[in-house]
């Protein structure tokens, strides 16, 4: 994996934060100077936070983990969408339903409602509702398609949450801590980094610095599952290899096996010599 490019971050406007009354304190040392009454981010610390963020999630996604990502806010939604799909990872870019970390066995049990209404569809079931019926089951769907069908397939709670503006996902970030799951996020300098495990101080207002950090996180994300994927070929190839090797007998218990039938083969002459004499002496 390499090395995040601090030119590519630069022309992407990354380090571009808030207006200096609207900053929070603590994201000071993450701050480089301000200029026009707007701060700076340091991207040097910047590069060095998102190559970690981009390698434990990396070792997160080759250990067989999902990594959750959350961005509702409009610049974010499509982009999200279109890169964190194509690694395919669960995300939510509609409202985050309270609970959905949480409570998340009633989300499964609404995920499993999508799946019931498109098995009535296709066996037919379905033709026998009312128009009425069918237009309420239609419209159900559809909601829980928009809110809850990015994350169809996530079957147990995620290993992380990459989180794209702390402060409008604050609740997606809290109930992360309450579950000890660790929390990425990009965080702009009018956000609190202190709940965040993996800070990328970054500008999470413009779409280009949303997709730059995005490219990072999802080529490190793909470069994991493909280890992953390797590994476990590997690993088959050796267990039909390990069932297609003849198998030896050790020396040990091959002398074992033979002392074992010399010493029967002598009890059973003695057997004989013992009923012979016993003959004669009749």
């Amino acid at each position: 994996m390499s090395n995040t490019d601090f030119n590519t971050l630069l022309e992407a406007g990354v380090h571009f934060g808030h207006l200096k009354r609207k900053w929070n304190p603590k994201m000071a040392p993450y701050i480089f100077m301000e200029k026009n009454g707007i701060h700076i981010i340091d991207l040097h610390k910047t590069a060095i936070k998102l190559d970690e963020a981009a390698a434990a999630l990396k070792q997160i996604v080759k250990s067989g983990r999902r990594v959750l990502f959350v961005a509702t806010k409009k610049q974010a939604k499509e982009i999200v969408a279109e890169k964190v799909a194509a690694v395919g990872m669960p995300y939510v870019t509609e409202r985050w339903a309270g609970g959905m970390l949480t409570n998340f066995p009633t989300i499964r049990k609404a995920v499993k409602k999508m799946a019931t209404i498109d098995k009535m569809t296709n066996d037919g079931t379905f033709d026998n509702f009312s128009k009425r019926e069918k237009l309420q089951i239609a419209r159900q769907r559809a909601k829980l398609e928009k809110n809850l069908g990015s994350i169809a397939d996530l079957n147990r709670l995620p290993a992380a949450l990459f989180v794209i503006d702390v402060q409008k996902e604050q609740n997606a970030v809290k109930e992360a801590k309450r579950l000890s799951i660790p929390v990425f996020a990009m965080v702009d300098t009018c956000c609190d980094p202190t709940d965040i495990d993996y800070v990328i101080p970054a500008n999470d207002d413009a779409q280009k610095s949303i997709a730059t950090i995005l490219d990072v996180v999802c080529a490190a994300i793909a470069e994991g599952a493909e280890e992953r994927k390797l590994e476990k070929e590997k690993e088959a190839q050796e267990a039909e290899a390990s069932e297609a090797a003849p198998k030896k007998e050790s020396k040990p218990r091959i002398k074992k096996a033979v002392k074992a039938a010399v010493d029967a083969e002598e009890a059973a002459v003695a057997e004989v010599v013992a009923a012979t004499e016993a003959t004669k002496e009749e």
